[in-house]
Formats: C-alpha cells, structure tokens, sequence
C-alpha cells in the first residue's frame, strides 16, 4: 500500500470509528510514568474523578485535523513496533494481557486477542506490586526467523522494581492451530540498587544481525543489551549494559537502522496525563548501535541532546512511542497522542508518513 493510498483512506475514514474513542486513557492511564522531574519518581494523577461528565460534541475540524496527522481511531497506549504474519499488520499495547490490534491495510484497525491470561509464574516473585500479576506496559514484538518475539514489561508505579519478559510464537494469527504464546521468562530486571528502570523494551537487529533491545525511564535514562537470538534474553548475565541517552525526563527508546546510520528515538516529557501531557519525540544517530548519538547539533543524548522530531500540534497532543515500519520504499512512523478533542485526552493511535532529508535525518509527514 502507497502512503498516498493509505493516508487518503484514512482522512476518507468514517467519523463514526474515529469518536468511538471518547473515553479510555487519559492521566491515569499508563506505566510509563507520569514522574516527579525533580526526584525521578512517578506522580500519581491529581484531581477528581469526573467519569459521569459527557463527552463533549465532535468537532469536525478536530477530527479532520487529527486524521490529516495519522489517527486511526484505536485507543492505544505504548504501541509495539508493526509486525507482519501473512496478510495482516499487527500491534500491541499497554493493558491487562497486552492486548494487540490487526489490521489487512494500516488503516481500518480491529481489536486482536490479548497475549497472556494467566500471569507468568516469574511475575508474581520479581515484581510483587504489579497489580493483578497481568499489568504489562509498553510491548515491542520481532520477527525473528520463524517465530515471533514479543517484549513487554512488568513494573509498579514510582518504583524501578521491574522487569522485563519476552514470550514467543509461531503465529500471530490465533485461527492457526500452532498459535500459542510460550513464556521465556526474564530478559532483564532492575531493583532499587540500579541506576536504571527495566520497561519500554525495544528490540532491534544490527547490520551483522546481531539482536538488540534498548530500554529504560527516568532514573538513569536509555540503556542497550545484546539479546540471544536463540531464547530472546540477554545473552550473558554480564554482559556489558551501555548507557545511550539520558534527561530529566526520558523513556520509550527505539532503534532504527537507515541508510548506514543507526538512528535512536526517544521521549522526553511527561506521558499519562492525557490533554496536560508534556511528551515529545526527540532523536539521535550514531555510526555504531551502542553510540554515541549526537543530535543535529552535535550534542551526545548522553549529555542531554536530542533533536526535536515531533511534539504537541493542535488537539494532537503528547505523542510518544516510536515505532518504524518499511514497506516498499515506504516509512511509516507510529505512535500514541492524546485526543485534545475529547474530555480527558484519551490515548489514541496514529501512523504517519516518515522521509528523510538529504542529509539523512528523519522527518514526520501529515495524510494529505
């Protein structure tokens, strides 16, 4: 599918599907964390619950603003990557079970079946706070080989008492009679004695193809481990952990490799509080895969650099969670963004047009 085709389908889209969304996640919703800047420490949402208040009238020209900016009218929050299994796209999220989406065009999206609905037997024992032992945020899932990898993490809010499994399948699609989510157990984990917080896993392979998964929140910002592609975790307990970016307010890293480059995307700002979210896209490139990245100025993300990429336009508020998918000669970036058009900002899915300039750097385009 052309980006023209696709983004003309989805401005085309019935408004119908696109206020669907009018409540859901908003300043409560998400792990990855709404944080004291100052102490590095998640803050609980403040105010009153005002569930019972209407949602306002659709505005029409929200609406097609947000469609220009790559809506897709799912609610969604921390989205993985996308992933292909035979003629359809799939995505997970944040939520009890990590839930997924599938979708035949990059278009109309539908709900899929969650991952777990039983918690793994580690959870319970590595993070005692994780509610309901099926609380996951922020997956990321590979195609490796003939099986799928899918990441996701397991924390509590304010603490860095957290962890990250990986599960895996043959299929994605749960018709097929090998489908069947297998646990692989732990791939990392962080405790009050670490400088970092084990969540936002992104996985990625090298130009050697060698695996890869960046993570990290607040507390000591992005880290990078090589991963084993034979059981998806690390691939020695002391292998070397390197340090990528760090800010005030950082999280939700991903890697992409371009063109020779290795680009890393990350967040800074503050995500979960749906229409005062702060979040916003920032990037770095390096010639090498554990760094360093500089942004445009030369600044290492170590050190507090990162070029913006895209924040907060109009009633598209916050966006976070980057994710590349090529098809052709085709990018497509995803993310989440708060609805501004809705009462408590909830957490939607969009999926834009993504080029890049002649000197190599990434620009985020609209559905025209």
């Amino acid at each position: 599918m052309t980006q023209n085709t696709a983004c003309s389908h989805a401005v085309l889209a019935s408004v119908v599907l696109l206020s669907v969304a009018t409540a859901g996640w908003s300043g409560s919703g998400s792990p990855s964390q709404t944080q004291n800047v100052a102490s590095g420490v998640p803050a609980q949402p403040a105010g009153v619950r005002r569930d019972w208040l209407p949602e306002p009238p659709v505005d029409p020209n929200v609406e097609a603003h947000l469609l220009k900016l790559g809506n897709r009218g799912i609610r969604v929050h921390d989205p993985s990557t996308i992933v292909q299994c035979e003629d359809e796209y799939w995505i997970f999220c944040t939520g009890r079970g990590t839930p997924s989406y599938r979708s035949k065009d990059l278009v109309t999206w539908e709900r899929g079946p969650t991952t777990f609905t039983k918690s793994p037997a580690w959870v319970a024992q590595a993070v005692p706070g994780n509610r309901s032992g099926l609380d996951f945020w922020a997956p990321d899932i590979i195609h490796l080989g003939d099986r799928y990898l899918l990441y996701f993490s397991v924390s509590t809010f304010g603490k860095n008492t957290s962890a990250i499994g990986v599960a895996t399948n043959a299929t994605l699609d749960p018709c097929d009679p090998a489908y069947e989510w297998k646990d692989g157990g732990i791939v990392v984990q962080s405790s009050p004695r670490d400088d970092f917080n084990a969540i936002d896993p992104a996985v990625t392979q090298d130009v050697e193809g060698k695996l890869w998964m960046s993570f990290g929140s607040f507390w000591g910002g992005i880290k990078l481990i090589q991963l084993d592609p034979a059981t998806g975790r690390q691939i020695a307990p002391d292998s070397p952990v390197h340090a990528l970016a760090h800010y005030d307010s950082i999280e939700a890293p991903f890697i992409y490799y371009h063109d020779g480059i290795y680009y890393l995307f990350l967040n800074w700002g503050m995500c979960c509080r749906g229409l005062n979210s702060t979040y916003n896209m920032r990037v770095g490139r390096s010639a090498t895969i554990t760094g360093p990245y500089l942004d445009k100025e030369d600044k290492d993300l170590l050190e507090g650099g990162g070029t913006l990429l895209l924040g907060t336009d109009g009633p598209f508020i916050g966006p976070g969670h980057a994710g590349i998918w090529k098809e052709g000669d085709e990018y497509w970036l995803g993310m989440h963004f708060y609805n501004g058009g809705t009462r408590r900002g909830t957490s939607m899915y969009a999926l834009r047009p993504l080029t890049w300039t002649d000197d190599g750097w990434p620009v985020v385009g609209t559905c025209e």
